[in-house]
């Protein structure tokens, strides 16, 4: 009976324990009774307990063959997924049928969606795809149609030729199915839910960007100088219309225009998609799937590839919603880092958010900082980005990182940014089809070196056609990274993970002491202590972590 009381108080913060387990053991027996030897004050990254040996043998015997290994890694616990944009990781075929359901058009010449100009007056109405275009429907009926838009949206089959480069295959997919409506948020994050459980993933940090037309039309009408901030003319913000008097004033300007009623419809926006989201996992129901047990947050997305104004615009919407909204737990800078405009304003959007890191001190704040490769942009472009996203920017984690050694002192970066604990989300089959970047070029070596943070991430996986369980066979192939590395990493994730509340862990990124309230005891157990209960229940994040522990439980008690 006791047992019975402590798990029904604590079912909030352990949802998906018995999904888990329940997954876990229809793969493999599970011992009759729970072991205890893991205790919270014993588990360590360079003393395995005997879990962990038994696990490191099976790991090891499966990493001779790759789709045994992905097979192994499949089941393993891996947290959360940090760096996922929502749209990219929508797989092609999910957008044909979207596109099908919104009645659009296929250009068959660039093998993108557009709006029909009309629709028939018929039963059900038809789109009027004009001369040249057809259905999206028609897909269904013409397979090289249906395979050309799975090309045209992602990596599959892709092949550099002279003048288009990886790189510029995978930016353009997004322009390519852009226009599908966005009433499909909540089938979106369906998606990714149902893949990451799959995977026994437990937490999602979604890129988004919600409708922004209203503020583009706002910012438009903002006094701003048309002159690029170029940071290797100026790095103190004079004359550049980016100095915190230009900037506060701007921000007055903007709410004072309306920028604040758009807080409520993006909000609402949001709303919809997880209810939506809920609905169609049956969340909160006898008949309830297990993705519901995979939480989603949100980080906004700002588009960094347009003028000052408009990005200010956004970024200060970002930051009023985030501030006002749990559920978004902070933002990213998005688009092509070696745009144009990215390029030339990067130092003044870093000036941006120095300003208003300053008027909203609790907003997190993750930033794509050197997705870039030598050739990719000049050498000089190579030197700072990392550096004034840390500086700067304020960023908590830094996203893909690839350019790090070419830096500025780049040995001094790292120490800064291990001392700092400082994580960067790590996208390796990103990294390779957009930059060229694999092993040996990678910098993750140097990174786990320099001790810095890392936790492995997907970035697009709808694009790129891969998954979480990829990463961490790519991981663990190429770069030989071990079972212990990758829980690392797993639990990495948890750690910087923008939820509130503090961690489980005593010291940031040492993963063997919990905090006292919860010591003594076996990690993740189904029925803590009292004083642990209680910790658990006033941190999200440290339930989260406690959660994770209970799935490597689960997973390594399995194996046979």
């Amino acid at each position: 009976m006791p047992h019975r009381i402590r798990l029904s108080a604590y079912a909030s913060l352990l949802l998906s324990f018995t999904t888990v387990a329940v997954a876990l053991a229809q793969s493999a027996p599970r011992p009759a009774t729970r072991p205890t030897s893991q205790s919270a004050t014993k588990t360590s990254a360079t003393t395995a307990t005997p879990h962990e040996q038994r696990t490191i043998r099976a790991f090891n015997a499966a990493k001779q063959s790759p789709p045994e290994l992905s097979a192994f890694l499949t089941r393993m616990p891996k947290g959360a997924d940090l760096h996922m944009h929502l749209s990219g990781a929508i797989y092609a075929e999910t957008f044909i049928k979207d596109a099908a359901a919104d009645l659009l058009c296929v250009d068959p010449k660039t093998m993108s969606f557009s709006r029909p100009a009309g629709t028939t007056r018929s039963l059900p109405p038809q789109p009027v795809c004009g001369e040249g275009n057809v259905r999206a429907e028609n897909a269904f009926k013409d397979q090289k149609l249906y395979d050309a838009l799975v090309d045209s949206f992602s990596m599959r089959g892709f092949v550099p030729s002279a003048g288009i480069s990886g790189h510029d295959q995978f930016f353009a997919t997004f322009d390519r199915f852009d226009g599908i409506n966005k009433s499909h948020l909540g089938e979106w994050l369906d998606e990714v839910a149902t893949r990451a459980d799959a995977q026994n993933e437990q937490y999602l940090e979604v890129m988004h960007t919600p409708h922004y037309a209203n503020v583009v039309e706002l910012s438009s009408h903002i006094e701003w100088p048309s002159t690029p901030a170029d940071p290797s003319q100026n790095r103190t913000g004079d004359a550049t219309g980016a100095t915190r008097q230009d900037l506060s004033h701007l921000r007055d300007q903007l709410i004072a225009a309306g920028l604040s009623k758009e807080v409520a419809l993006e909000r609402q926006e949001f709303n919809d998609a997880l209810d939506a989201r809920n609905q169609i996992e049956n969340c909160g129901q006898p008949s309830a799937r297990t993705a519901c047990s995979v939480k989603i947050r949100f980080l906004y997305q700002v588009l960094r590839a347009f003028p000052p104004q408009q990005v200010f615009a956004q970024t200060l919407l970002a930051f009023e919603v985030a501030s006002q909204d749990p559920r978004v737990v902070g933002l990213n800078f998005v688009q092509p880092e070696d745009a144009y405009m990215a390029m030339s304003e990067y130092h003044r959007q870093m000036l941006m958010l120095d300003y208003l890191h300053s008027v909203y001190p609790t907003v997190h704040i993750s930033l794509h900082a050197g997705e870039l490769a030598p050739g990719l942009v000049p050498p000089d472009s190579l030197r700072f980005h990392i550096r004034e996203a840390i500086d700067l920017g304020h960023a908590e984690r830094i996203g893909h990182g690839v350019d790090v050694m070419y830096e500025n002192q780049p040995q001094a970066l790292l120490k800064e940014m291990a001392s700092r604990h400082i994580m960067v989300e790590i996208n390796l089959t990103s990294n390779d089809v957009i930059l060229g970047v694999n092993a040996p070029w990678h910098p993750l070596p140097n990174y786990r070196a320099a001790k810095v943070p890392i936790a492995l991430s997907t970035d697009d996986e709808g694009v790129s056609r891969i998954d979480l369980t990829n990463e961490y066979t790519r991981a663990a192939m190429d770069f030989n990274l071990s079972y212990l590395d990758l829980k690392s990493s797993a639990r990495t994730s948890i750690e910087h993970s923008f939820l509130p509340g503090p961690s489980l862990w005593q010291q940031p990124d040492v993963f063997t002491r919990t905090v006292p309230d919860c010591a003594g005891q076996p990690l993740g157990a189904d029925n803590p202590t009292p004083k642990c209960l209680a910790f658990l229940q006033s941190s999200e994040k440290a339930a989260e972590q406690w959660q994770l522990e209970h799935r490597y439980d689960l997973f390594e008690s399995s194996l046979p």
